[in-house]
């Protein structure tokens, strides 16, 4: 079946610190990549020829450059200029791979169709496919100024979370308390005058509900789990969850560990130990339609490889071909093969198709 994975960082991987070639399957990378020391090394799970082996043929790929001095997170500058050169050159990155037809960028809904019917059609082999990827910035940190955004629209970026980790220049991250900080409220309104996507994954609580005022066009959460079975504030309420839902939102499903299960520490908690498999995420997308009443607000944003690896997904995940088992899991849990398809694909493809109808 088709998977749509609503939040891959491909250019994350592929340069930044991680320097990975992506086109070689993730045991090739894992061998390559033996004795070197630092988190998520020699432990990757995603690359083009895994996806395309568990039909991951079309994802929301992203651009990530923070600016946030005294934090150390990954991809982070100095300077909005610098963070802006970053996602710059992981756009390069993206373009190389076209030229060389192993991605395929989508901007509207003409292409997006193509996509669907290359990955339908069954003539082609799989591993002959490019990969169908929209573009999204995850931290609009490296937006210069409000005016840069439609240079970054040109330039074929969709959608864009306004936050990551910690204080942002637009938005405070999921660890943060707190409004938006000034230039927030601007930034949003250009996002909606322009039809780009907001997510609001990585949002502050105060900062979602602002930003969900704030923005009329379409939303959605690209990689969240649920705070009922997971209570951190990474995770959505069940209020949350509600309001994206009455707003006709899709939610990504994560497979980051410390978000499915309660109780794990970073760099401590091992899969094993937890004893954390992969059906677990079905309980996240079960709460999920639980409170939609229906199968068509929940859906894949595995963020894997987001600045992790395997010790810190479910214990029986090898690849992100891995995927490709969630479809019978929802099955064994009485989930009818129209709600399997929404939940795998469909829903984000549906959300997206709205959002470019114009």
């Amino acid at each position: 079946m088709l998977t749509f994975d609503a939040h891959l960082d491909l250019s994350l991987n592929a340069l930044g610190g991680f320097n990975r070639d992506l086109r070689l399957p993730v045991h090739e990378i894992r061998r390559r990549e033996a004795g070197m020391i630092g988190k998520g090394r020699a432990a990757g799970t995603t690359a083009f020829p895994d996806m395309r082996r568990g039909k991951v043929g079309i994802c929301v790929a992203t651009q990530l450059a923070g600016c946030m001095p005294g934090v150390s997170p990954i991809a982070n500058w100095m300077s909005p200029e610098q963070a802006w050169a970053e996602t710059q050159g992981q756009l390069s990155w993206y373009r190389a791979m076209e030229e060389i037809g192993d991605m395929r960028q989508i901007t509207n809904v003409r292409e997006l169709d193509e996509m669907v019917a290359l990955w339908n059609d069954t003539s082609i082999p799989d591993d002959e496919k490019a990969i169908g990827y929209i573009l999204s910035l995850e931290g609009a940190d490296s937006i210069r100024t409000i005016g840069h955004l439609e240079d970054a629209w040109t330039q074929g970026l969709r959608a864009m979370g306004p936050a990551h980790y910690g204080v942002c220049r637009y938005a405070l991250g999921h660890d943060q308390v707190g409004p938006l900080p000034p230039g927030g409220k601007e930034l949003i309104q250009e996002m909606d005058r322009l039809g780009m996507i907001l997510d609001v994954t990585h949002l502050s609580d105060e900062c979602f509900w602002q930003a969900l005022d704030i923005h009329h066009g379409t939303v959605w959460a690209s990689h969240s789990n649920c705070r009922a079975l997971v209570p951190d504030p990474r995770q959505f309420s069940d209020d949350q969850i509600k309001a994206l839902i009455e707003r006709g939102a899709v939610i990504g499903a994560a497979l980051d560990a410390w978000m499915m299960t309660p109780g794990w520490i970073r760099g401590k908690t091992t899969p094993k130990e937890a004893g954390l498999k992969l059906e677990v995420i079905c309980d996240h997308i079960d709460h999920v339609c639980q409170l939609a009443g229906n199968a068509l607000h929940s859906g894949i944003g595995t963020d894997l490889d987001g600045g992790y690896g395997t010790e810190q997904t479910p214990e029986d995940l090898d690849t992100i071909a891995d995927l490709a088992r969630i479809p019978a899991m929802l099955e064994k849990r009485g989930y009818k093969q129209e709600d399997i398809a929404n939940i795998m694909h469909g829903n984000f493809l549906r959300l997206i198709r709205e959002a470019w109808a114009e």
